[in-house]
């Protein structure tokens, strides 16, 4: 295996708003800094500290149009101010920890009337509070988005799948095989640890918001399955940088 690290992408708050960064340094056993951060609750959610699923939470798959979000983080973890936008509201920059009803005003207009609305944002774990209840880098392999692309018969962006890191230059679906396999990025070290399976906020633009493109079925009618990407975890912590060749450790 030879590839390379095509894109890296966080999301500082779960299910709202991506961010690319050129490079960023891992810490062993954690996810990537600023990573799912924070979430937003929504009213009658588990409101226990620790990580919780998924279900809990405002996200993509409960209204698309979150996925138009995009987001610049400002200042260091801890003392971060988040600039959100989308294209159907004006920008806002908000501290999480200061105001969060000020986000949740700025959520309301773009999010269903008939889903929980928010209720807290609440501060995640180490761990950070990603699908998986562990502290979790996910890894996505350019080719598949291409194959995927390839039988919808349009151009999928990458942000549907809200992954971490992106590679290049393996086959479609070679990730599947690293399960189990360390890579080498950079100067760290992630071990893959599981497929990971995918839910409707796919289905979502990330330019509109609005749902256009039926990625379940296409990977399950093409594929016999709804897996796109994998889990990975940092074992050995360092920088990694957008460019940085992908090998088997």
């Amino acid at each position: 295996m030879n590839g390379a690290l095509d894109q890296i992408w966080r999301y500082p708050i779960k299910g709202i708003g991506a961010e690319r960064v050129r490079r960023i340094d891992l810490s062993p056993g954690l996810p990537l800094p600023l990573d799912r951060a924070w979430a937003v609750l929504e009213a009658g959610g588990d409101a226990t500290d620790g990580w919780r699923s998924c279900r809990n939470f405002l996200r993509g798959a409960k209204g698309p149009s979150l996925m138009a979000i995009t987001c610049n983080v400002d200042g260091p973890p801890g003392d971060e101010v988040i600039l959100l936008a989308h294209p159907d509201r004006p920008d806002i920059s908000i501290r999480p920890d200061a105001d969060p009803q000020a986000l949740f005003d700025w959520l309301a207009p773009i999010y269903p009337d008939s889903r929980a609305p928010a209720a807290a944002l609440v501060k995640s774990p180490a761990e950070g509070m990603s699908d998986a209840p562990f502290a979790s880098v996910s890894v996505l392999n350019c080719a598949s988005l291409r194959a995927l692309s390839q039988k919808l018969g349009q151009d999928l962006d990458p942000r549907r799948f809200r992954g971490n890191l992106w590679i290049d230059g393996l086959d479609p679906w070679e990730e599947f095989d690293l399960v189990g396999k360390t890579l080498a990025i950079g100067d760290a070290r992630l071990e893959v640890v599981e497929r990971i399976t995918r839910c409707r906020a796919t289905e979502a633009n990330p330019e509109t918001g609005k749902r256009d493109a039926n990625t379940l079925r296409a990977l399950s009618d093409g594929w016999g399955h709804e897996d796109f990407g994998v889990y990975a975890m940092v074992r050995t912590g360092g920088m990694v940088t957008a460019g940085d060749t992908v090998t088997l450790a």
